[in-house]
């Protein structure tokens, strides 16, 4: 891929954080940390905000599928896990929703590369449907509030649906804000529309003279 990540990466065995640190660089990219447990990861990764995590999964403290969930937990970023274990209990773990990539030890030169570029694809693609989600709640969610303050107008106002939605409309041209801020200025002012309670208990009986 031609950009280039800011990459973390964590591995227990010096001789793998060398290697991965070097053949990182020589495919164009930057090495911000390179750490030997899941803790360490985690704080580099708070501090130094990487583009992409690879890590080892079995180190000591954290391991790595622990400290990947730890940092998405905060600021999703996706992870690339390497492992000599691809057993079915360790493949289960791997399912974590920040793991875009998977890579089984050894790892060669060629493997790096094209699992960066999935790992990135995956991610984005992730992202921007959960963005897309977001906004559609956030769209639901608004249609609510309008609905409720156009009830509320026609309750007071005695309009009918069209017309409670063109006064709504109107308002929000006049003061320039979106119908759904409109709408909750609408439902702010609710509370004092609302009749009082005139059942006022009535005092003791004056004694008849």
């Amino acid at each position: 891929m031609s950009e280039t990540l800011r990459i973390a990466v964590a591995d227990d065995e010096p001789h793998m954080r060398a290697y991965l640190s070097e053949s990182l660089m020589e495919l164009g990219h930057e090495v911000v940390a390179a750490v030997s447990n899941g803790r360490d990861l985690v704080s580099s990764c708070r501090s130094l905000q990487p583009d992409l995590i690879l890590t080892d999964i079995k180190m000591p403290d954290m391991d790595g599928i622990e400290a990947a969930v730890e940092v998405c937990r905060q600021s999703p970023v996706p992870v690339v896990l390497l492992s000599a274990y691809h057993d079915p209990a360790t493949i289960r773990r791997t399912e974590a929703g920040c793991v875009m990539a998977y890579l089984v030890k050894p790892i060669g030169d060629a493997d790096l590369g094209p699992a960066i570029t999935v790992a990135m694809h995956r991610f984005r693609e992730l992202d921007a449907a959960r963005t897309e989600a977001a906004a559609l709640r956030k769209t639901l969610e608004d249609r609510k509030v309008i609905e409720r303050a156009k009830g509320l107008l026609m309750k007071i106002a005695g309009l009918d649906e069209h017309a409670a939605y063109q006064r709504l409309q109107s308002l929000a041209s006049v003061k320039s804000k979106k119908l759904v801020d409109v709408a909750l200025m609408v439902l702010d002012v609710e509370p004092a529309l609302e009749p009082r309670n005139s059942g006022a208990k009535p005092g003791p009986a004056r004694p008849e003279e």
